[in-house]
């Protein structure tokens, strides 16, 4: 098999995140459900986007930030998304790119405006998203280039973007052209309501042997497996996945791989401040661990890094240097 160019292709949805702070009476005035994420359209976000308190505008996508994260520690890394050619789609390919991620989809002019969540921080550091999917639910198969492809070692893909007709289908073309090339397939389940709407879609996929590598949170694990609680949930899913990561928050992470389990705590932080973008990391951290060779303790806490590193600031992508927080992994 030929040297990949890239150690990981990231496929998802193109957002730029407006971050604000808010209090817990502002979102039961607005019917909110505090850290929880909901689809709006664009006359809602021009509403809630007007009664916000003056915010942060930042790149953001899960994939795209799993991408940037993963440049930040060296590796080779490629993104698709979709954007549109305005102001914002210009900020966020931009901001990728300036984060050292080829960015392998052109802005189009007939997709509408380019996506953006409103992002909601109450004090105790959750975030309420709001999301209008605008140019990035427009993702079509065609701009999947199944050589380029191939031509990463691991194909990276988010469950957010599994809503529409399009970029469902450009998500199984990317998937297809992954196995065809005998490269890996790892997958974010994203959030629990993906997997509300699209379990069974989910669940076909691992069924069928097209997920090698699945990243879940505890809620995630348990809403996917019909279990009751994360042990039971994991004992469940695990035998199906080649490698199965759970994030469990202060509580840190596991990893099942044929059998095999292996956990780390998190990180020690100084203060936290904003959780937006920790799962996201974390998958940036365990693949970089991943695409160096290293083992799943140490690709666990290459993890536990580069989340604890987010969650201390506004915004889903790192502000220092992960190479060097990491370099006693990185360096070993």
């Amino acid at each position: 098999m030929n040297q990949p160019r890239y150690d990981v292709l990231a496929i998802g949805n193109a957002i730029v995140d407006v971050i604000a702070d808010a209090t817990d009476k502002f979102l039961e005035e607005q019917g909110l459900d505090k850290g929880s994420m909901r689809l709006i359209d664009e006359e809602e976000a021009t509403r809630l986007y007007g009664l916000m308190n003056p915010g942060r505008e930042l790149s953001g996508g899960s994939a795209g930030n799993t991408a940037a994260g993963l440049a930040a520690l060296g590796v080779k890394t490629a993104f698709i998304g979709q954007v549109a050619n305005d102001q914002l789609g210009t900020i966020y390919r931009h901001d990728i790119e300036a984060a050292g991620v080829d960015f392998l989809a052109p802005p189009r002019d007939d997709v509408g405006a380019t996506a953006r969540c409103l992002v909601l921080v109450t004090p105790d550091a959750q975030r309420t998203m709001n999301t209008f999917l605008g140019a990035a639910n427009q993702l079509p198969p065609e701009a999947i280039d199944p050589s380029a492809i191939a031509d990463a070692a691991i194909l990276y893909l988010e469950g957010y973007l599994w809503d529409l007709p399009g970029p469902k289908a450009a998500m199984e073309k990317a998937i297809d052209a992954a196995r065809d090339a005998g490269r890996k397939v790892a997958f974010t389940l994203s959030d629990s309501f993906c997997i509300a709407r699209h379990r069974d879609d989910f669940l076909r996929l691992i069924d069928e042997g097209k997920i090698d590598i699945l990243f879940s949170n505890e809620k995630e694990i348990v809403e996917l497996s019909g279990e009751g609680d994360i042990d039971d949930a994991a004992a469940k899913i695990a035998p199906k996945v080649p490698l199965l990561i759970v994030t469990r928050s202060e509580k840190g992470a596991i990893a099942i791989e044929d059998g095999h389990r292996a956990r780390v705590g998190a990180e020690p932080i100084r203060e936290l401040v904003d959780t937006t973008g920790a799962g996201d990391l974390f998958a940036s951290g365990f693949l970089a661990g991943m695409a160096r060779g290293l083992d799943l303790e140490a690709s666990l806490r290459l993890g536990a890094i580069a989340a604890a590193e987010v969650i201390q600031h506004y915004g889903a992508r790192p502000e220092e240097d992960l190479k060097a927080l990491a370099s006693h992994i990185l360096e070993a």
